[in-house]
């Protein structure tokens, strides 16, 4: 199985759902993005450790990176290895006896950032659920600011055509047709591929 490396990109609030986030990740080595829909605590967790923040009493993250260490242990890497009924499955990945642990990918990411460890996904999954900013270029307008807050507006894990049929409907709800006809225009691409 193909592995692709990916690291954090940033963390935007989903407008979609009160109280999740979208963590963004991003290839190392080329411009796929992914975004996988997070919990409030795991967004911190993870805000907390990109940010330098102290933390006067160890998190749960904190607690469990103290409790492998303390085990002569270290994670090595965090593999996301599968995609079912819209729900991202990971893998924490220990130094000791090929060690593997069952996780969602928000803890696992949150506890590889603690070890300084990469991530990984499988590559036909970041082809299936991963988007690239240039598919979407002069269909949709680029988000201004930083690439470090992209909005991601739907909670689950996206192909290219939802992500172009959302943006349809919301050209027409707006009314603003020219755009549609663009936008129906790549969808009908992807009819034909």
């Amino acid at each position: 199985m193909e592995k692709v490396q990916l690291e954090v990109l940033g963390l935007s609030v989903n407008p979609a759902s009160q109280g999740t986030y979208a963590l963004v990740l991003k290839e190392v080595h080329g411009v796929r993005r992914l975004p996988i829909v997070i919990g409030t605590p795991e967004a911190m967790a993870i805000s907390n450790e990109l940010e330098g923040t102290p933390r006067p009493r160890p998190m749960t993250h904190d607690l469990l990176k103290n409790a492998i260490e303390a085990l002569d242990a270290a994670v090595i890497g965090v593999f996301i290895h599968d995609l079912a009924d819209q729900t991202f499955y990971a893998l924490i990945q220990l130094d000791r006896n090929d060690v593997e642990l069952d996780s969602r990918p928000s803890d696992a990411i949150a506890i590889a950032l603690r070890f300084n460890a990469p991530i990984f996904i499988a590559e036909n999954l970041l082809d299936e659920a991963g988007f690239s900013p240039e598919e979407l270029e002069g269909v949709v307008d680029s988000h201004e600011g930083s690439e470090k807050e992209i909005e991601i507006e739907k909670s689950s894990p996206r192909t290219r055509r939802e992500i172009l049929e959302e943006y349809l409907q919301r050209a027409i709800e707006q009314e603003e047709y020219e755009k549609a006809a663009q936008i129906r225009d790549e969808i009908e691409k992807l009819n034909h591929e």
